[in-house]
């Protein structure tokens, strides 16, 4: 009876709750980070770690409303291990109390709020990246192309506090004017009628997904093409085939990109490739296939024990998996110190859109908030 109740425990699945906000603004980004977490799935046969995998997918179509729900059912219904997913920062923030509070751990794919690589840090919180970095690898990439004056732009939500502030933390010249828009907002005529009237050098956005193409396409039109526009890793394939010719040449920052010379990650790429009618893989989908290798090392590394969550948490701090990013660690709070590229919007030799590594910005680069987290 003994053997017989140890094959049943070791047949218990790993379960995984998967937020797919694919539907409302982040629908984009929704889509091409189940595309990632397909194909990471796939490669591993449904497993972790070589257990049997049970991943479970909703839609938390960007709401922090919807996200608390669903996550009370993932685990109050399904006991999930793992979650990941959602798009958002205040999504992320809304349900942390719910995953620390049962110990499961969140594997972001996506948001790194400086609240959780602060005050706010849990042992149960992995980051792909701190929200603010991007925009600081911006900030000094601004002062390199000596663009002494800049408008800088962003969806008034925590995310976009985060990145403005970011971007402010590096650059050392003038910021002609800070401007917050609705979330999921597509006019965007006022806001460049005040960017017209600044005359700046070059013009900072975070505005991911639809936003973006919306922005972009009208900053075009409203005769701005000359006014350099600079961005984190927001445009990104997602977006720059719905833009099109008008994106060309958007310099934008991101701790990854597809053509990185790290041997997994080109792999990866062929592989999304085949898989998806030869599209190239955006950021989003490469942390959410990122994400799902993390968590499969950590169930190899504990040897499906995932019940013991201190030695699950401990496994995970480890990162011992062939990341496509090339190698990091995480800081004390979860957040990796890991490099950050200048990409710039091209296209390839096939006339496919692409975002081309041109140099590092920043070297093994760390957050700053880890100090004020007290792990």
């Amino acid at each position: 009876m003994a053997g017989c109740c140890a094959i049943a425990n070791a047949a218990e699945p790993v379960k995984v709750g998967i937020a797919l906000d694919i539907s409302g603004p982040f629908a984009a980004l929704g889509a091409e980070a189940r595309d990632g977490f397909d194909l990471a799935i796939e490669q591993l046969d449904g497993k972790l770690g070589g257990q049997p995998g049970e991943f479970i997918k909703t839609d938390f179509a960007g709401s922090p409303e919807q996200a608390t729900q669903l996550v009370r059912r993932y685990l109050q219904r399904d006991k999930i291990d793992f979650f990941t997913g959602p798009i958002a920062s205040n999504s992320a923030l809304a349900v942390m109390p719910l995953l620390a509070k049962d110990k499961v751990p969140f594997i972001s794919s996506n948001p790194g709020p400086s609240q959780l690589a602060g005050k706010q840090c849990s042992p149960y919180f992995f980051a792909q990246y701190q929200n603010d970095n991007f925009d600081e690898a911006a900030g000094s990439l601004a002062d390199a192309k000596q663009f002494k004056k800049v408008v800088i732009l962003a969806p008034n939500y925590p995310a976009g506090k985060d990145h403005m502030a970011g971007f402010k933390r590096t650059y050392s010249g003038e910021v002609l004017d800070e401007i917050y828009t609705k979330v999921g907002q597509l006019d965007y005529s006022a806001e460049i009628a005040q960017i017209r009237s600044a005359k700046p050098d070059a013009v900072y956005f975070f505005l991911p997904g639809s936003m973006g193409i919306n922005f972009i396409k009208q900053y075009v039109a409203g005769g701005l093409k000359d006014v350099p526009l600079v961005a984190p890793n927001t445009v990104d394939l997602d977006i720059i085939p719905a833009v099109g010719d008008d994106a060309l040449g958007i310099l934008n920052t991101s701790q990854w990109v597809h053509d990185l010379p790290v041997p997994a990650n080109q792999a990866f790429v062929e592989a999304f490739r085949q898989k998806y009618n030869g599209r190239y893989p955006s950021a989003y989908a490469a942390m959410a296939y990122d994400s799902i290798l993390a968590m499969d090392a950590a169930v190899r590394e504990t040897a499906g024990k995932v019940d013991d969550r201190e030695a699950l948490v401990k496994a995970l701090e480890q990162a011992s998996f062939d990341s496509i990013k090339g190698p990091f660690s995480y800081g004390a709070n979860h957040f990796p110190v890991q490099n950050f590229y200048l990409r710039v919007v091209d296209k390839d030799a096939d006339g496919k859109y692409v975002n081309r590594l041109v140099e590092t910005v920043l070297e093994n680069h760390q957050d700053a908030y880890v100090s004020e987290c007290k792990l």
